[in-house]
Order: structure tokens, then C-alpha cells, then sequence
């Protein structure tokens, strides 16, 4: 196999009609720019993973993930469960095509631009950048999953899974944030919680926390994937007006400068207790996060093809 082929997964946006045209319009740009590659096509979220690890088996070292944070978290994980060896060999590269996409955005690789993305990974600029990980070490189970943006708990994990669950079955964009929005009212809004960060350990009623290596969907603006430390935001539950004020302020990234949000920045976190909340990581629902808990972080673990 050509060194520089690139094995590419394609994974088409829940919901969207015309998905062939999508990949046609990518397909037609690779061809002219004489990009070698050979690409498979994802049968849903639970088949990235295997493909991402079936690819690297194959020889590939350029991986390209044509979707979004969850579908780049699922390939890292299938990359990462072969080995040290292919971690060091391969690189991942990504062209936003879902509907989170926050760690191409850390990047400036914008959404709906293909022909950006796709000159950016010609140009196979690598850097490399960090990885975290979960470790959930109940009965023995030490199998980490691995994330590049950042892990939820709580309510904003529960908002990601409503979400990919009502884009699926209503597939348009705007009955997808209604259904959503209605949902989200029969919501548990707090959990009680018990972790540690640092010295300070918490145990108290939470709404969401964030355990970010890069900007965490807003929630960890001062993140950088590159520096070995974890940015985490604790929000404790606040009143209607103040859940307004803090929406806005996150659109406006001064969500750290809300009362009730705690921030820190560490190497780990470790939970003692959830309170039963949902943990998603880059997007991606954990089926089988349990506590206790480990949260912590490989500086500069994996080469990820950034803009040159």
C-alpha cells in the first residue's frame, strides 16, 4: 500500500436526505486534487469504531473522519484499543460533517467548507495533541475510553443524547431542537455528586460538569489540547433567570465568569459518586460509565493533522 493513501470513513449526518451528493461533491474535490484514498461508510455510531480499527489493522496511517466529535471520538478509539505501536504511527485527520464539531473548530476547520478541510489534511501538517481518558474502575474494569475535547456529566450529556436521539427520528434540523427543548423540561436537572479536583473534593447537589482538554463546547474556554492539563467547570444549579445569564454568557465565552460556575484547571479528576448522571465523551453517550471514576489526560499522545 501507498504510504501516503489515505483510508477515509464517511459518515453521513442523521436525518439528512441526499447524503450520496454530500460524498459525490467530497468525492469529485479528492479526485481533482489526486488525493489517493480508499473509503467505507458508516452503518451508524456503533460501526466508526470498528472501521477506524480495521483501517489501522490494514496499513493505513492517515485515518480521515468525515463527521463530527462523536464519530472522531469513536475512530480514536478504535485507533488507540490496537496498541502503542499504531499510535505513534498513525494520524487523524477530520472534515466536519456532523452537528458537533468542536474540536475542528478549535483548529478554524470550519463546518460545511469540505474543500478547506481537505486542502488543510493534503498539506498533512501533524501536531501532536493530547488525549484523555475515563477509566471507570468498578469490579476491575480498567478498559479506558478515550476523548479529545471533553467529557460531560450531568445535564449538558443528557442534552446530547436527546439530541441525537430526536435528529434520528425527526431527521429535520428545527424538529430536532424543538422536540429537544421539550424534552428537556422532563429532565432530572441535578445530581448529587461526589468528586475530587485537586485538594478540593465536592459533594453536593451539581447540575453539569465538564472535564475539558480543549474548549468543551464552550464550558472550558481556556483550554488547549497540547498542554497536558485538564480545564473543569462545575455548575452548581442556579435559578431560571441565572440558567438565562449563563446560556448567553456562553455564547459570548464568559462562561467562566458566571457565580455559579467553578473552575479548575488539573491532571485528574477522580468521582466517587455520579449520582447516577449520564457521561458523554466528545459528544458520545457511555453506555457503561460507572463509579468510581478516573478522568486524566496523555500529553501529546497522538500526531492529529491540523491548518498549516
Amino acid at each position: 500500500m501507498e504510504p501516503s493513501r489515505w483510508g477515509i470513513i464517511y459518515c453521513p449526518k442523521d436525518g439528512v436526505r441526499h447524503v450520496h451528493k454530500e460524498w459525490e461533491a467530497i468525492r469529485s474535490y479528492l479526485t481533482e486534487k489526486g488525493v489517493l484514498y480508499d473509503f467505507v461508510q458508516s452503518e451508524g455510531p456503533d460501526s466508526v469504531e470498528r472501521l477506524a480499527g480495521m483501517l489501522a489493522s490494514n496499513g493505513y496511517t492517515t485515518v480521515i473522519i468525515v463527521g463530527g466529535d462523536a464519530a472522531l471520538n469513536r475512530a480514536l478509539n478504535g485507533v488507540l484499543s490496537l496498541g502503542e505501536g499504531v499510535r505513534r504511527s498513525i494520524a487523524l485527520g477530520v472534515v466536519p460533517n456532523g452537528w458537533g464539531n468542536d474540536f475542528a473548530h478549535f483548529w478554524g476547520i470550519e463546518e460545511g467548507n469540505y474543500k478547506q478541510a481537505i486542502d488543510c489534511l493534503i498539506k498533512h501538517r501533524t501536531r501532536k495533541v493530547d488525549v484523555g481518558y475515563c477509566v471507570s474502575e468498578q469490579a476491575g474494569d480498567v478498559s479506558p475510553r478515550y476523548f479529545l475535547n471533553c467529557v460531560n456529566v450531568g445535564l449538558v450529556a443528557n442534552i446530547m443524547n436527546i439530541k441525537h436521539k430526536t435528529q434520528r427520528f425527526w431527521g429535520m434540523l428545527t424538529l430536532s431542537h424543538l422536540s429537544s427543548m421539550f424534552l428537556l423540561l422532563f429532565q432530572r436537572m441535578e445530581h448529587r455528586m461526589h468528586f475530587k479536583v485537586n485538594q478540593d473534593e465536592i459533594n453536593k447537589s451539581v447540575m453539569t460538569v465538564c472535564v475539558g482538554s480543549a474548549h468543551g463546547y464552550g464550558q472550558t474556554p481556556s483550554g488547549v489540547p497540547y498542554n497536558g492539563l485538564l480545564d473543569v467547570s462545575v455548575v452548581s444549579h442556579p435559578k431560571m433567570s441565572q440558567m438565562m445569564e449563563a446560556l448567553w454568557m456562553l455564547f459570548q465565552r464568559r462562561f467562566l465568569n458566571h457565580k455559579a460556575v467553578k473552575s479548575y484547571r488539573t491532571k485528574e479528576v477522580k468521582f466517587f459518586d455520579n449520582g447516577k448522571a449520564m457521561v458523554s465523551l466528545d459528544g458520545a453517550i457511555w453506555e457503561k460509565a460507572s463509579v468510581p471514576m478516573k478522568i486524566g489526560i496523555h500529553q501529546e499522545w497522538i500526531n492529529f493533522i491540523i491548518p498549516g
